[in-house]
């Protein structure tokens, strides 16, 4: 028989073990939606990837339950990455170096988001058609690069409505000659001349609503968007200015904090600047007409080898690197390095000599075993496309979450009202007695 109070202690145990696994449940609405995951796409993505990496990624539902014990204790909360790819054209060995190697080297440390910015693609000319297969091309590849979608959110940038509702609040917020001076829309607008667009101009209030919309701590950028983000953050701060004085910052959050985080840089350490195969002066680009500017992530071994065969190069003997009158041989050097793994000192020592007709195979042969493993896990994820469906599905409502209540107290800041906001209003003495 059991005595009261060993009786007593096997109830405080059970509610205990029931209290910890509630909070375990109720401390991330994002893994409780990636848990709901059809069994069959779960078990799908797990195949994929077991076949094609001998480190699959880890599935959400696989997840050890053995955590809920250690529940009651909180967490440290990760510090929160947002960053994106635009869907246009083809995903090259620039954008994977530049970043998502990045993302998936980093993907344990932070709490990630990672969206593909179609908007942010519908603001030069673009084929409709073509942007549709775009997003799902790079959708397939954010997958096959290696980004887990346990660990990070996966989302189409125009399924979370309040990036355009939020743009056009801080576009209200946002002075004119802020815009104007921003580099990229002054090179761009030269080039496009009488028809650039005013979505040109507005780009980089629509990339601060990205960011800020999720709270974002960190934000992994290029020299080329350091002015972006700092814009992010004046921005953020005269809204906070503006609109979140006194009281009614904690009013709106239960707290004393304004509505928008100021994020900061996140540096890569020493993340590869590749340029372009036709120009050693020039970043590697999508936008570039020429196909032999850059190599795709898709691309075949016979083209990548094609690719480095007519690249331009110098007439100098030997292979230099960082020497400002031979950018080309810089180039391939860091492209070299990048797929070896190897640093470019201990290679300049076996291939400072070389010419070019010996030293261009050596870095065609290593770009195709480096792009190998994410060509083979594209082709298993683009076989079984409900599994992107069901990633990029479960990205979007944890995305929702977020962004629509930073959207909310942007609002509710900036003098938006509720129906049953509005009765209120009306039927307090003061409303009454201006009737």
């Amino acid at each position: 028989p059991m005595g009261p109070a060993r009786g007593a202690i096997l109830i405080f145990a059970l509610a205990s073990a029931i209290l910890a696994l509630s909070v375990f449940v109720r401390s991330s609405r994002s893994d409780s939606m990636v848990l709901r995951r059809a069994p069959q796409a779960t078990a799908r993505l797990n195949r994929i990837f077991s076949h094609a990496s001998k480190s699959p990624l880890t599935l959400p539902s696989q997840r050890q339950l053995s955590v809920c014990a250690e529940a009651t204790e909180k967490p440290e909360r990760k510090k929160r990455v947002l960053s994106g790819i635009q869907p246009t054209g083809s995903v090259h060995l620039g954008n994977y170096l530049g970043a998502m190697k990045q993302w998936v080297d980093n993907q344990d440390k932070y709490d990630n988001f990672f969206c593909i910015v179609d908007l942010h693609a519908i603001t030069v000319p673009h084929v409709p058609k073509e942007l549709k297969k775009s997003v799902a091309q790079t959708a397939a590849l954010y997958l096959a690069c290696g980004i887990d979608p346990a660990k990070s959110k996966i989302f189409i940038q125009s399924h979370v409505p309040a990036h355009s509702e939020l743009t056009w609040l801080l576009n209200c917020a946002t002075p004119l000659n802020w815009l104007e001076r921003m580099i990229q829309y002054k090179e761009k607008a030269k080039k496009q001349g009488d028809s650039v667009s005013v979505a040109l101009l507005d780009y980089p209030v629509l990339m601060a609503s990205d960011i800020l919309l999720y709270q974002a701590d960190l934000v992994p950028v290029g020299e080329d968007q350091k002015q972006h983000l700092e814009l992010t953050r004046d921005i953020a701060r005269r809204f906070n200015d503006q609109y979140c004085k006194g009281n009614q910052a904690k009013k709106l959050r239960g707290t004393s904090r304004p509505v928008f985080k100021e994020p900061e840089v996140l540096m890569a350490k020493e993340a590869a600047r590749v340029m372009s195969l036709q120009d050693g002066t020039s970043k590697m680009s999508k936008s570039a007409p020429s196909e032999l500017s850059r190599i795709n992530l898709l691309d075949s071994p016979d083209v990548i080898r094609e690719k480095i065969k007519k690249c331009k190069t110098d007439s100098e003997l030997g292979i230099e690197y960082k020497n400002p009158n031979r950018p080309e041989a810089t180039n391939l050097l860091t492209m070299y390095s990048q797929a070896t793994g190897r640093p470019v000192e201990d290679l300049l020592g076996e291939v400072s000599d070389m010419s070019w007709g010996q030293f261009k195979p050596l870095v065609a042969d290593a770009l195709v075993e480096q792009l190998r493993p994410i060509r083979e896990r594209y082709d298993e994820v683009t076989k079984d496309p409900e599994v992107i469906a069901q990633v990029l599905q479960d990205g979007a409502e944890a995305a929702n979450e977020v962004a629509s209540a930073t959207a909310s107290w942007a609002r509710q800041a900036m003098g938006f009202t509720s129906v049953e906001e509005i009765k209120e209003t009306l039927s307090t003495p003061t409303a009454a007695a201006t009737k």
